[in-house]
């Protein structure tokens, strides 16, 4: 574990001095997860944006560390998400529990679960970023989610990000998993389509409005080379999602 940590910290010299306000936010983070890092550069990485370090770098490849933290913290709430599943309900089949974990790792559901430890007043953005109110994104918010969950497991180890986890993210899921908001249409097409017609959905981008840094994204969804819907957001992954709600409601899925 040690190596690895030192891995993610020495790859990454884009961190700066925090000011006093930013260390102040920090501290309370620490307060309202639980978790008091023994490491702070860790929990600075993974809240320092792409959009500050490339504002700083003036790179637009600059590498960050927070998209590798992102990702690697993914596949631990993964884990811990389908062990929780797997033990909560022994009756249930592996479709019931894909789904379940699908809405449970959703952006949706983490930048719900984000906004409840105000974890936006903490994101260390560019200044772009900043004044187009970067901090309030779904997809930026549940991204975040996920470095943090990498950060706290590289400091603490599983069990610390299982407690975090379990406390900040499954805790009462069934109740809120159920809600529209967090359904994942996208799963319940595809469903549909590799089940009736053994193939996958089609998402094709037809439109993409604004400035790069928040751009609109209007995106088709067709099945069996049929358009089922169609959907807008200010993410691919958004403007999908709305296109496979629709898909759903045509279909009356």
């Amino acid at each position: 574990m040690k190596l690895l940590k030192n891995l993610f910290i020495k790859s990454s010299n884009t961190l700066s001095e925090l000011d006093e306000h930013q260390q102040e936010q920090l501290n309370l983070l620490q307060k309202r997860i639980s978790h008091t890092f023994k490491d702070k550069k860790l929990l600075q990485m993974a809240l320092t944006h792409t959009s500050y370090v490339r504002s700083k770098n003036n790179n637009g490849n600059a590498p960050c560390e927070y998209e590798r933290m992102e990702f690697f913290g993914d596949a631990v709430l993964e884990l811990i998400t389908v062990e929780h599943l797997y033990t909560f309900f022994p009756q249930k089949s592996e479709g019931y529990l894909s789904k379940l974990k699908s809405q449970i790792v959703s952006e949706n559901y983490l930048a719900c679960k984000a906004k409840l430890i105000n974890l936006g007043e903490c994101i260390i953005l560019g200044e772009d970023e900043y004044r187009n109110r970067g901090y309030e994104k779904k997809s930026i918010l549940s991204n975040m989610m996920e470095s943090l969950i990498c950060a706290i497991y590289l400091d603490g180890g599983l069990g610390k990000a299982r407690k975090f986890i379990k406390a900040n993210i499954l805790d009462g899921f069934q109740e809120e998993v159920a809600c529209d908001i967090h359904t994942n249409y996208k799963s319940i097409l595809q469903e549909y389509s590799q089940s009736k017609y053994q193939r996958v959905p089609h998402y094709q981008v037809v439109s993409e409005e604004g400035p790069d840094h928040h751009k609109l994204f209007t995106i088709v969804v067709s099945v069996m080379d049929e358009e089922v819907g169609i959907g807008s957001g200010f993410s691919k992954k958004e403007a999908e999602q709305n296109a496979a709600k629709e898909g759903c409601l045509k279909l009356d899925l």
